[in-house]
């Protein structure tokens, strides 16, 4: 079987991934131009990001964004876990329709799911858009996201695993804890890390249940290109791109030392 690289496959992922990378490079680029408005490039400069920290509505908006996100991730984590591990162990009447309601938010529109989050807070609780109306909103929709993810690991994990720890003396949290818990661990912290990233950018849902006082990120940024983009949001989205490379890089690392780690000790054990 032959290894060789075909070469125009090659070209064409090139070409791809400079479509996709080419829009952030032009904004990298001109968050150090000089100029206030437009797209013309008048000198290099790094003035703007000194003054992303005297803009208080925009440290305000990212505040508020990361609040809304962080109890999100934590909350829909929790939750999206445990549904999922019970999807993929537990047979019960309705479970098919259970997974079917659970992909109902990642399918509907997102001007959908935020106009029916707005209904309901409003014609139940009279609320107008609020933080706790936002991390609800935020809540609902990262949820399935999380589940999703579970129960595809959870539903390849052999049951008799925590069998066998039972059978050694384990109580129903040990086994969980030092048995179940590791196992799924990676698709729990993909979860949440999609949450995040969802709960993070999210705009749609959020214009409709944000209120005074709980305006996030991406809603500040629209806000302010509908008068021309400027270098501050050249900036804020540069660095936010920054934050994104370094923890991806950061997880990479992580992970390539582990898997070092364990080739370490596989190579050192004895032979079975």
């Amino acid at each position: 079987m032959t290894t060789e690289r075909n070469r125009w496959l090659s070209v064409y992922a090139l070409l791809v991934y400079a479509f996709l990378f080419a829009p952030i490079v032009v904004l990298i680029i001109f968050s150090f131009n000089s100029a206030r408005r437009g797209l013309v490039w008048q000198g290099f400069t790094t003035k703007w990001y000194p003054q992303l920290f005297s803009n208080d509505e925009l440290i305000d908006a990212l505040v508020v964004t990361l609040e809304v996100a962080v109890v999100a991730v934590l909350v829909s984590t929790i939750l999206g876990s445990l549904l999922g591990l019970g999807l993929a162990r537990l047979r019960f009447r309705g479970r098919g329709a259970t997974e079917t309601l659970l992909l109902v938010p990642m399918i509907t529109p997102e001007i959908v799911m935020g106009l029916a989050l707005l209904l309901f807070f409003l014609q139940l609780f009279d609320a107008h858009g609020s933080l706790l109306q936002l991390w609800v909103a935020h809540i609902t929709f990262c949820i399935s996201y999380v589940a999703i993810v579970v129960r595809a690991r959870a539903a390849s994990m052999n049951p008799q695993l925590e069998e066998a720890a039972r059978d050694l003396g384990a109580s129903a949290w040990g086994a969980f804890r030092y048995v179940t818990l590791p196992i799924i661990l990676p698709a729990v912290i993909a979860g949440a890390l999609l949450a995040f990233s969802l709960s993070f950018d999210d705009y749609v849902v959020t214009t409709f249940n944000s209120g005074v006082g709980s305006s996030t990120l991406p809603l500040y940024i629209y806000g302010k290109i509908k008068f021309g983009v400027t270098p501050e949001i050249n900036a804020i989205s540069t660095i936010i791109v920054a934050a994104t490379a370094l923890a991806i890089l950061a997880a990479w690392r992580l992970g390539a030392f582990r898997g070092e780690g364990r080739a370490v000790v596989d190579e050192d054990a004895p032979p079975a």
